[in-house]
Order: C-alpha cells, then structure tokens, then sequence
C-alpha cells in the first residue's frame, strides 16, 4: 500500500532521543497509525510507524520531553476503537533523518488483536444521506471509525490485502483520501465508493430452475429489493457476517410466511429499525437502552413492548406502520429484539428521503433453516435458502468469518449479554491469572470456544447448536481461524464432562490425536468460573455459586441444573440444590412440559387429578405409560433441572405445553409474571415456599424442596388463582430460595460473595428478584456483564479451570474437577 511521509527538522542534535515504541492490543484496523502520525507530526517528531504481526511499531525520534510525551498520549489519547494493552519502549541510536512516514506492514511472528466489527459510524452515515456527497446512497460507506473488521480478515498484520477486500483496487480519489493524513479514510482498509467498491445485485427466485431470472445491480437491485419486501415478499439480504432473511415486519402474513418457511415455529424474530426514536414506537427505552441500541458494536437489544401500541397489520409505508409490528413476530412475549441499522446497505433498505414507500420495521433473522449455520457464500445461499427466500440481495465482498448477531439486554441498568457474536468477537476478556495455551471448547448448545494464552482469553463468535453436520464443520473452520489470529497454538484442551457432548467427543479424538493433555471441567462449575473470571477473581478466590440451568452432567451421573456450590476455578464443593424429580423420556419431556410437571406433581405426592391443566394436556395412554414410568424409574434420568422446573410450572399453571424452541416454556412463565407485574398484581403475589432442608442422605448437602413450591403452584390452580399472578408468585418463591440458599452457604463457608450463572439467569425477572433479595443481606453480587450467563459463556470458565490446574501442583486432588491426560 502507499506510505504517507510527513517532513520536517531532523537533524541529528545532541539533544535528540530515539525510541522504539511498542504498542499492543486491538491496535490494527481502529485507524491507530494514522493517529499515531498526526501525535508524531504535533510533537514535531521524525520516524516512522507499521503494522505488523505483534501490533503496532512506532519508531519515533526527537527533543526528549516530546517522545516522552509521545509515549504518554500513545496510550490516553488513543482513538476510540481500539483498545491499548500496554505501551513498551526501548532506546536507540538517533538517526540524521527528516519526516515521518507510515511504512508498508511487517510480516513475521506474534500477536495482535484484531477488532470487531463496527456500525456505520455519523460521519459516514452523513455522507450516505447527502446527495451532494460522492457516497450518497453508497451501501458499503466506511472509514477508520466504522465497517467490516473480523469478517473481512484472511491474515495478519491487518491491511488490505489481508482482508477481503483485496480484491478492490482503489480509484484515484479513494486512493487519494487513502493517502492523506488530514482525511479520516487514511490507511482505512475496507475503504471504497461506487466507482471502486463492491456491487450489489439483486436475484430472484425463478419459477423454472432451468431458466434462471438475470440479477438486476446497483441501485435497481435496492429499489426491486424494498418493493419485494413491500409487496411482502422474503428477502435473503447478505450482510456484515452472514446472510439475513428480511421481510415486512407489519405484515402478519409476510411473518407467518417466513416463520413456516423457515421452520421457526414460535421462536422469536429481531427487527430493524431506523433509529430510537422508531424503536420508541413500539417500545419501552430506557437511557441505558438507548446507548446500547446505537452503541458501534450494534446488537440486537430486548426491549419491554409497549402495551398501548396494539399489534396488528397496517399497510407498509403507512403512518402507523412503526407502530404495528405483527403480533406474529414475537407470539405471546412481552419483549421484542430490535437493531438498528449495523452497515449503510441496512440504512438503504429501510429508505431515504425521497424513496418510494417501503416497510419501516423489518424482520431481520439468520439467513439459515433453524438450528443449522448462518450462509455466508453466495453460491450455498442461493441453495440452502431456495424456499425460504423469494430473492437474494447480495454483494461481491466476500465474507471470511461467519458472525451472526449478538443478543443482549439491560437489566437493572447493566448489560446482560445473551449471544456475544458480531460486534463482541474476537475482543478478547482479560483473565485475573495466568493461563498456557489452551483450547476450551465450549458445550454443544449455543456453542462458542475460548483460546486462552497468559492473560487473555478470546471467545469465538457464536456458533451454534452442535447438533449437525453443518455446524460442527463451521467449528473446525472456526477453531482453525482464530487461533491463526490470536497466534496461540494450544498446548492443552479442556471440555465439559458430558460423555455424549459432540463438543466433547471432538476434544478427546484431538487430544489423541495431537497427543495433548486434555481437562474435563463439569459443567457448572464452569458456569462458575465464567462469570468469577470476567469479574477478575483472583485465583485463589472462593465463591458460593448458583448455578441454574437446563442441564449438566453431573458427578454422580444425574443430571444437574438447580446447583449451589462453594469453591474456586480448582474446585468445588454442592452444598445445597433443586431437589431432584425423574425426566421421563428425556428430550421428549423437554418437548412436552407437560410431562415434567406430571412428574413434578409425581414427587410432590399430588394426585394427577382431572382439571389440572398439565393432566388434561396429556393423552390417557401417554399418561399411564407415563405413571409406569415415574413409579418405576424405567427410562428415567434423576434431574435437579431449573429450567425443567420452569417448565413444569409452566405447563401446570396452563402456559405452555408443548415447546417448539428451547426456553419456550420458561420464556412464556416470564412472561406471565411481567404481565402481573403490569397489571400491579403485587399485593396477591405472595412468594411460593421453597424451603431449605437437610439432604435426603444425611450430609452435608442441603436440598431447596420443590415438593412444597409445587404444591403450592397446584392449589392455586385449582382455587382459580390466574395463571399471571401464579407466576409471579413462583418467581418470588424461587429467588426468595435462592437467595436463602446462598446466604446459608456463605455463612457456613464464611464468605461474602455470591456468583450468579447458568441460562435461567438470562430471565432478567428473576435476576432482578435475586438480586435485591442479595442485597437485603449484604453480601456481594456477581452477574455476568462481558459473557452470557448460558452455555454461551462456558468455554471461559473451562479455560480458566483448565489452564490453572496445569499451573497447580497437586490440584488434581481438589474435589469435582477431573483431568484427562491423554
């Protein structure tokens, strides 16, 4: 690429230092060397700055109070994007040289952080907007403040060529702007206009596949695009990190069309709007939900749904059409996804001024069949979404790393993140300790991996579900991918303890394979050790840990899931837990609630009268097969599950019966709770008990009795108590145990700190409750706020436990944690 010199005095002085200066952390791609070349020009400094593969390498000469400056404000004035992890120097010899210039990228061995990507940033989006400006309407409009970074890049150091956009040489102008240290595209990598960059283009699904219909480009293939999506069509529109699937969010029967196309069921869809102020429309915001919807890493961020703005079907481009999103969007829930505009191509489809009229609120979804990964070649778009999509918008930028959306939401004004994928991925989380290298790879639902090396740990972006061919292969690419980025070559791996998990059995055939040591970590103390170490717990800390889930392996071959436990990142002890009730059937009883709550009601000793609504849920025969079974033990695996509690109460409260998405059932029990919530229910909402006992076995285990709260959920369904204020109440009632739980075990271990993980903390309801309930006690709260607190986050609590017990002489004696050397 060209280099940018700047002249002026550098004549070898007597007064003159030199310095090499070092700077490392996400300091590629966030516009670090031309910051670095206008501090250098203000300091009326000499030399020169690259990229290579450690960072960035500034070699700067001059009066000794300016490099000391320099190296000062290297770090406190850096741009806003990158994120500085420490500034080094050596001295050298001055050199007789004049100017300062930005030099070609340095091959060569070690490590940067390569930065997420970034949502259009003001600046650009003006020039999007303004017709007088050469990038008006130019869908991939950039600099060094804004655009694709992690998906676009093949290699390091981080320049053009080794990105993706390689491809696209520069015309003069933009070659220009590349080249001039006063414009803010200098040394901006993925920099293009109309006349330079990528292309649009526009395929329609064709009525004969021998006769395909020609791709329309440009801005012909935008306007057909919004009238496709106007006229209620699905469009596959290829975005940052993948394919997404958009249509008419106001239209009930463009929704429903997508959702049987896509094989959704009841799950819910995100949609995309302009700005705020649209989200408001329908919305509840809040300040702290205000900065995360336009924060530069752009999630999709849940948001509370206004209860006086009445779905339904207004006509796209009509008045009330921010305010009507279907009702079929989000079937049944009080929370609806909302993102804004994450590149300029998104700007576009929602329209300019002076557009035809076009929908104002899109349903914006992975472009993939449900549980399979998100599409990011063209060519396996146009045959993996043949039947779902009517048309294909697309681009000639190719996409290197798939990264789907992340998720979060704000509870009691923080950020709980839920999927840590485009925006988050690869921003490493700095580890409290010292970690070798080291490979953690997650669980097999809504798998991410973690390599580790020193003090920094990297999450892969979201990958999935592991239960396809598809997605296991994306994790191989995946796991390859980022350890060429981060240069961390593992030395060691851990995994969840689960003998089944195909993320597991993917570990063990590696360890053998390369002959590595290999760490199974159980799965809640994983949880664990995710949230103490994105907290910087040292590694002698000890925590009481509440753990609640759907499942985990469990030491004794049960599965677990309702956990509190005492210890650190090398051990644990379970000092109390959910008690534990047959799963009857297995997956068939997470499909059907209401077999776990037959079951539930089964441990209670209540009799599975007629009138209840889980009994009338489930068919005569299916019942007795199901009596037989929860008498005798046959096919049944004990469980200590909270979600599996959740859906039991869910189905006996009349809520849910049958789950066509994970959580459906937990999701619908929120639900009801926020409604009584609402509706001011309070005063009848008494909590459910969930008393603690000793263990059933006489130790030291204590058990929160689920007989009772069940009981209790069962008379007020039958004395007529509405199904919203029972849910309520069985909230209270469970955070009311845990929090009582917790607080019995920190007195007992003498500790003042409780840690808080596992998926059912994604329910922000009871996070909250549990939260105050801690607070009333004076203990300390830890929640996840960089890591979701479901199986997303896993893979950093394995690496950490992992990669201390190799530093820990004798730690393979600490209790419940076991190792694999292989």
């Amino acid at each position: 690429m060209t280099s940018a010199t700047r002249t002026g005095p550098g004549a070898r002085t007597a007064t003159a230092v030199r310095r090499l200066v070092r700077v490392t952390g996400v300091v590629q791609g966030v516009g670090f060397r031309p910051f670095v070349y206008g501090l250098a020009a203000g300091l009326s400094l000499t030399g020169s700055v690259l990229n290579d593969a450690a960072g960035v390498l500034a070699d700067v000469q001059g009066a000794p109070a300016d490099v000391e400056e320099f190296c000062r404000r290297v770090r406190t004035d850096a741009p806003a994007l990158s994120a500085v992890d420490a500034v080094t120097w050596e001295a050298a010899d001055p050199l007789a040289r004049n100017g300062f210039t930005i030099e070609s990228s340095a091959a060569g061995r070690g490590r940067t952080l390569v930065p997420a990507d970034v949502a259009t940033c003001d600046d650009c989006l003006r020039e999007l907007t303004d017709p007088a400006d050469r990038r008006y309407r130019h869908p991939f409009v950039t600099c060094t403040a804004c655009g694709p970074r992690f998906t676009i890049v093949t290699g390091l150091p981080y320049d053009r060529p080794s990105t993706t956009m390689a491809g696209f040489g520069l015309c003069d102008r933009c070659a220009a702007e590349y080249a001039d240290p006063a414009d803010r595209r200098f040394h901006a990598q993925p920099v293009a206009c109309h006349d330079c960059g990528p292309v649009l283009d526009l395929v329609e699904a064709a009525p004969d596949p021998a006769d395909p219909a020609r791709p329309v480009t440009g801005e012909a293939a935008l306007a057909r695009a919004r009238a496709l999506l106007a006229a209620g069509r699905v469009v596959a529109v290829k975005g940052l990190g993948g394919y997404h699937l958009a249509c008419d969010a106001t239209s009930p029967e463009a929704v429903q069309r997508l959702r049987e196309r896509k094989q959704r069921g009841d799950k819910p869809f995100a949609v995309l709007v302009r700005d705020v102020a649209a989200a408001r429309a329908f919305c509840h915001v809040d300040d702290a939900e205000a900065a995360l919807l336009v924060a530069p890493r752009r999630p999709v961020v849940l948001l509370r749904r206004r209860a006086d703005v009445a779905a339904s079907g207004a006509p796209a481009g009509s008045a009330a059409a921010a305010e009507a999103v279907a009702e079929a969007v989000a079937p049944g829930n009080p929370d609806l996804g909302v993102m804004l505009p994450p590149t300029g191509l998104h700007h576009l489809l929602l329209g300019l001024p002076g557009d035809a009229p076009g929908p104002q609120v899109l349903v914006l979804t992975s472009g993939n069949l449900s549980s399979e990964p998100i599409v990011t070649d063209d060519a396996a778009a146009l045959t993996r979404l043949a039947g779902i999509a009517d048309a294909w918008l697309r681009h000639d930028r190719p996409i290197h790393v798939p990264c789907d959306d992340s998720v979060s939401r704000v509870v009691d004004g923080e950020e709980l993140p839920l999927r840590r994928s485009r925006g988050y991925a690869p921003l490493p989380v700095a580890l409290p300790v010292e970690v070798g290298p080291t490979l953690a790879v997650g669980g097999d639902l809504k798998n991410t991996f973690c390599v580790a090396e020193g003090g920094l740990a990297w999450l892969s972006a979201h990958v999935g579900d592991m239960d396809d061919l598809a997605t296991q292969q994306a994790f191989e690419a995946a796991v390859e991918h980022l350890g060429a980025l981060t240069g961390v070559t593992p030395r060691a791996l851990a995994a969840d303890r689960h003998p089944a998990y195909r993320s597991t059995r993917w570990a063990e055939r590696t360890a053998r394979a390369r002959a590595l040591p290999l760490t199974h970590v159980q799965h809640h103390h994983a949880h664990v050790a995710a949230v103490m170490a994105e907290h910087g717990l040292a590694a002698d800390a000890r925590v009481v840990g509440v753990a609640f889930d759907g499942t985990g392996y469990g030491d004794d071959g049960t599965g677990w899931g309702g956990e509190v436990l005492v210890g650190g990142y090398l051990g644990y002890e379970r000092v109390a837990h959910l008690s534990t009730v047959p799963l009857p059937g297995g997956d068939s009883a997470v499909h059907r609630p209401y077999r776990m709550a037959l079951a539930h009601l089964h441990a209670a000793d209540v009799p599975w009268e007629a009138g209840l609504p889980c009994v009338d849920a489930c068919p005569d025969d299916e019942r007795a097969v199901l009596a037989h079974q929860v008498r005798t033990g046959l096919a049944c695996v004990p469980t200590s599950s909270a979600g599996r509690l959740f859906d039991a109460v869910a189905s006996l409260a009349g809520l849910c019966h049958v789950v066509t998405f994970e959580a459906q059932a937990a999701m619908a029990l929120e639900a009801a709770a926020v409604r009584a919530l609402a509706a001011d229910a309070s005063p009848d909402a008494v909590a459910h008990p969930l008393p603690l006992v000793p263990g059933p076995d006489g130790g030291a285990a204590h058990v929160l009795d689920c007989g009772a709260l069940v009981r209790a959920v069962a008379a007020d369904v039958r004395a007529g108590v509405p199904a919203d204020v029972v849910a309520l109440r069985f909230h209270r009632g469970l955070a009311a145990g845990v929090v009582a739980a917790g607080a019995a075990a920190c007195a007992t271990a003498g500790l003042d700190t409780v840690a808080l993980s596992g998926g059912v903390f994604c329910n922000a309801t009871l996070l909250s409750f549990v939260t105050a309930g801690f607070a009333t006690t004076g203990l300390t709260v830890l929640r996840h706020r960089r890591v979701p607190p479901n199986d997303g986050g896993l893979a950093l609590g394995q690496v950490v436990v992992a990669g201390l017990r190799r530093a820990t002489p004798g730690s393979t004696t600490m209790l419940s944690t076991t190792t694999n050397e292989e």
